[in-house]
C-alpha cells in the first residue's frame, strides 16, 4: 500500500498520456461515425500511431486506408496562426512520416483541446461532448527537412478539419487512386 488516497494527483495519467489517449478516442469516434475502422499499432517506430481503414469500394481500390500520426495540444494560441495550424516535429519522426517510398499513405493529425482550466468532456444521459477539433495534412505535403535540422515546423491548413465529411473525402481520394 502506498498510503495515497483515491483521487491523488499522483494516481492520474501524465498530461502527455491523457492527450495521447484523447486524440486516439477522438479519431475512433470520427472513424466510427464515418463507417471506417481503426487498426492499432503495437509500436510507433514507423512514425504513425494508427491506421484508418474503409470497407468501401472506390474507382481504383477496395478498402483504402491511411496511417495517422496523432498529436494533441491545449495551447491553441501558440499553434493556431490565422488560416493554418503550425506544429513542430522532431527530425526523426518527421523523416519516418514523410518518407516518399511509404507503401501506405500517411497523414499528420493535431487535436486542439481547451486549456487545462476547461473540461475536455461533458456528458449527461443523452450525449457525450468532446471539446476539441483536429487539423490534418497529408504527410507528403509537409515539406522536406535537411540533414542538419533537428526539427521542422509544419503547417496544417485550418480548413482541414478531421470530421466525418473530410474523412470520407480522404478515403474517396485514396480509393480513386490519389496520393500514390
Amino acid at each position: 500500500m502506498t498510503g495515497r488516497l483515491p483521487g491523488d494527483p499522483l494516481d492520474e495519467l501524465p498530461l502527455s498520456e491523457k492527450k495521447n489517449q484523447l486524440s486516439l478516442a477522438f479519431t475512433h469516434m470520427v472513424a466510427s461515425a464515418a463507417g471506417c475502422s481503426i487498426k492499432s499499432h503495437t509500436t510507433d517506430v514507423d512514425g504513425v500511431d494508427i491506421t484508418v481503414a474503409s470497407s468501401a469500394e472506390y474507382e481504383t481500390w477496395y478498402c483504402p486506408q491511411f496511417e495517422l500520426q496523432l498529436k494533441c495540444t491545449e495551447q491553441e494560441d501558440r499553434y493556431l496562426k490565422g488560416d493554418r495550424m503550425t506544429w513542430p516535429l522532431e527530425a526523426g519522426p518527421f523523416r519516418r512520416l514523410t518518407r516518399p517510398n511509404r507503401y501506405v499513405v500517411a497523414l499528420l493529425g493535431v487535436l486542439v483541446v481547451p486549456d487545462l482550466e476547461a473540461p475536455w468532456l461533458d456528458q449527461d444521459k443523452d450525449r457525450l461532448l468532446l471539446r476539441g477539433r483536429m487539423y490534418w495534412q497529408w504527410a507528403s505535403e509537409l515539406g522536406v527537412i535537411s540533414e542538419d535540422q533537428r526539427s521542422k515546423t509544419v503547417h496544417l491548413p485550418a480548413s482541414n478539419l478531421f470530421d466525418v465529411g473530410q474523412l470520407l473525402g480522404i478515403m474517396k481520394h485514396i480509393g480513386d487512386g490519389g496520393h500514390r
